[in-house]
């Protein structure tokens, strides 16, 4: 298993996961392709066995003038199914932290996960990740 950042080369095998993660229709391959290339701002960690991506981590590196520091905010976190319960998503969580520290100044790691998602709530505690008590709130952007 290799733990790597993702490249443009990635975004059909990417686009095929996001399907199985998040649905169809949330984004185009294209979107993606861009995004490996330009979005600066976010950090897309794969895993590859084979030549093939099996899961993926993705960090929003957010600044504010509030803070001195980088709050990197791990958002998304997939493992196909058939490869879970074999530490992967753990090995991408900790290779995103490990980049993070040797190229940005951190003032915090920030996690978002589901309030039910009780499985993935463990494994984020194992990694020292904890409930501070606040709450996420969202809001739809797009017009329906």
């Amino acid at each position: 298993m290799q733990i790597r950042l993702a490249t443009p080369q990635d975004s059909e095998q990417l686009y095929l996961l996001n399907e199985k993660f998040n649905g169809k229709d949330e984004t185009t391959l294209d979107n993606i392709k861009e995004s490996l290339s330009k979005n600066h701002q976010e950090i897309v960690v794969v895993a590859e066995e084979e030549s093939i991506l099996v899961g993926f981590v993705c960090v929003q590196m957010k600044k504010s003038f509030c803070y001195n520091d980088y709050m990197p905010e791990i958002t998304e976190v997939f493992v196909l199914p058939e490869y879970r319960r074999r530490k992967i998503a753990s090995e991408m969580i900790l290779f995103a932290e490990t980049y993070c520290k040797q190229n940005y100044s951190l003032h915090k790691f920030e996690l978002l996960t589901g309030n039910k998602n009780l499985e993935a709530q463990a494994l984020y505690h194992t990694l020292g990740y904890r409930n501070e008590g606040e709450l996420h709130l969202s809001k739809r952007g797009r017009l329906s």
